[in-house]
């Protein structure tokens, strides 16, 4: 450690001038920061044989900008409220914007040792002293590492981009709990429309029942129609209640994402919305440049690309400047040979020499940790290729099935109009009619079933593709 002092009552001795000007120049020449590699680069090395396609495998995907605010096409007006309720109490997204605001301040942390550290350090005299040696005095020290290498700036790379990451996971959570709001409401209205299926079922049956009876009292039928009739209608009011069932706890877990108690209570459209008109895909080459949870993959690449950047630089040598003044002087007896107050600048030069291979390992570790987030980019952006390609597929495939059902409802009501004028005449006995009766019981609730799915679907590709609901609330420290 060299030093430089100089004695005397000047505001600034020129002896520190040296040191200042040697900051400057330290600071001038400092090197420039390596750049993480760009969505192009991390594409090409996390994605190496995937080669994206200029659409999307579905050949109805329509090209264009994708929508925003999908929660408003359903046209549900509580639907959307439910959502905004969801994301202003929700507690897993308060979490997660404190988490948000954890790596920001992280960040903000980390960029302090790049300024340079000033202390006050005073001594009171007598009884204060502690050791009745009667001296009292104060320095005021500052400090200044020089990040010759960028090992303090690259770690602040880092935790700027980790809090880049949380903002990014942090807008993904937004938008999984809005779909997962619209995707149970979703499910709410399907399970009344189940349950209305399921009372008039009920209905029929419990009419078949009663022609059973007569039946069977005026000699025409007998008593197994009856008892199989009655047996039906257990069955069916058996549905019913594990129908009403899954509502409640349907509504129960709309209430917990809504940041309610689950009381059941909540009130949701027993009707599904009408389905919205087709939305453009984008582009497949977009998606990774879209998506919250790859750009997430992506700012960690740059965080773990950074860290290892400090690694490497924390092998080189470290140096600190140091300047300072102080006074001194005691009530007890005389300071020889002091001047106050004392001025002091010096220097500081750490070179690491032996640590048992530690640095070295410790750019293993973090070159490790790079190829680990590369590994988990490649992972995220597959996952999301394929969730917008199911999604597309599915929606189609539960549009064509709507199609089908509803043909398919039709024939089973009208097969069954039929076997019932054939059971009160007496063309055919009662287990027929039952038959058809559960075949039109089945197609209505598959129906019911396939337009819930549409929906859902629908919300699915939204979530895939990236596309918001709203504009985005960032926490600020």
């Amino acid at each position: 450690m060299a030093l430089r002092t100089c004695r005397g009552r000047r505001p600034l001795p020129r002896a520190m001038a040296a040191p200042l000007a040697a900051v400057l120049l330290c600071a001038g020449s400092a090197c420039v920061l390596k750049k993480p590699p760009d969505a192009a680069a991390i594409k090409e090395q996390a994605l190496p044989g995937v080669d994206t396609p200029a659409s999307w495998s579905s050949v109805e995907a329509r090209v264009g900008a994708i929508a925003g605010n999908w929660v408003e096409g359903f046209n549900d007006p509580l639907l959307t409220a439910a959502v905004k309720e969801a994301i202003a109490r929700n507690a897993d997204l308060r979490l997660g914007a404190a988490r948000v605001l954890e790596a920001q301040y992280v960040a903000r942390l980390a960029g302090a040792n790049l300024y340079p550290s000033a202390d006050l350090i005073a001594r009171g005299g007598g009884k204060m002293s502690g050791d009745s040696s009667g001296l009292k005095g104060a320095a005021f020290v500052v400090a200044w590492e020089l990040d010759l290498w960028g090992r303090v700036r690259y770690g602040r790379a880092a935790a700027v981009a980790d809090a880049a990451a949380a903002q990014a996971d942090f807008n993904f959570a937004r938008q999984s709990i809005a779909a997962t709001v619209a995707k149970t409401w979703f499910m709410t209205a399907e399970a009344s429309l189940q349950a209305e299926v399921a009372r008039g079922t009920i209905r029929d049956s419990e009419q078949l029942l009663q022609l059973a009876e007569t039946r069977a009292r005026v000699g025409v039928g007998n008593d197994e129609e009856v008892f199989v009739a009655r047996a039906n209608v257990g069955t069916y009011r058996d549905s019913l209640r594990q129908i009403e069932l899954a509502r409640s706890d349907s509504i129960r877990a709309l209430e917990i994402l809504l940041g309610r108690y689950p009381a059941g209570a909540v009130a949701v459209t027993a009707k599904l919305p009408d389905q919205p008109a087709a939305i453009p895909a984008g582009l497949p080459s977009e998606l990774l440049e879209r998506r919250p949870d790859v750009i997430a993959a992506e700012r960690r690449i740059a965080a773990a690309f950074n860290r290892r950047q400090e690694a490497r630089a924390a092998r080189l040598p470290q140096i600190s400047l140091t300047a300072g003044v102080n006074t001194i002087s005691s009530e007890l007896f005389v300071l020889q040979e002091r001047d106050n107050p004392v001025w002091s600048a010096g220097a500081r030069l750490l070179v690491p020499v032996f640590r048992g291979g530690a640095l070295k390992t410790q750019v293993d570790i973090r070159t490790a940790e790079q190829e680990q987030a590369v590994a988990a980019y490649a992972s995220i952006g597959l996952r999301a290729f394929g969730e917008v390609e199911n999604a597309l597929a599915a929606e189609i495939a539960a549009r064509d099935r709507e199609q089908i059902l509803t043909q398919t409802l039709t024939d089973f009501r009208g097969a069954l109009q039929v076997v019932n004028k054939q059971f009160e005449v007496g063309k055919t006995d009662l287990r027929f009619v039952t038959q058809r009766q559960l075949a039109t019981n089945a197609a209505q609730s598959a129906l019911v079933r396939v337009q819930a799915e549409q929906r859902i679907q629908r919300v699915n590709l939204h979530l895939a593709l990236g596309g918001d609901f709203a504009s985005p609330q960032q926490p600020q420290p």
